[in-house]
């Protein structure tokens, strides 16, 4: 049997610890109104207005049923509209309000992302952030586990 890594070096702990420090920011600077994975859908549709739910779930890595709730909870805030297009597909844009949140959330974003990034130096920040993004990539083109049991 192979030694295990204590717990506070486990990779998987790491990244769910980092995770609690981000979303902790992204309150503590936004407030309890809107969560990090609506914001995410927020500027996608900022970025790619009229797209289809199940490009948007691919854009921000969620599964389509996911998406379409959380969609739904947007459309109920006011913040989107989604709008029926063949094959029972849904364009989604930001409304005047979604629009307006982003636009008051946006100065906030960087003096956040500092604040989540302060610990690191320069170099440290930029190959942090280099290495998430090759884990992310790579687990978002990388074939699903096969079932091993």
């Amino acid at each position: 049997m192979e030694p295990t890594l204590p717990l506070l070096l486990e990779p998987g702990h790491l990244m769910r610890r980092a995770h609690q420090w981000a979303v902790f920011h992204f309150h503590d600077t936004h407030g309890p109104h809107v969560t990090p994975v609506q914001y995410a859908i927020l500027r996608a549709l900022q970025d790619q207005p009229g797209i289809d739910q199940v490009t948007l779930a691919q854009r921000v890595a969620l599964d389509t049923s996911t998406t379409a709730d959380i969609a739904a909870r947007l459309e109920t805030k006011g913040w989107i509209v989604r709008h029926i297009l063949p094959r029972r597909q849904r364009s989604l844009h930001l409304t005047d309000a979604g629009t307006a949140l982003l636009a008051e959330m946006l100065p906030r974003v960087q003096a956040m992302y500092a604040r989540i990034l302060e610990p690191l130096s320069a170099a440290e920040q930029a190959e942090l952030l280099r290495l998430l993004g090759k884990l992310t990539t790579a687990e978002n083109t990388a074939e699903p586990p096969t079932d091993q049991g």
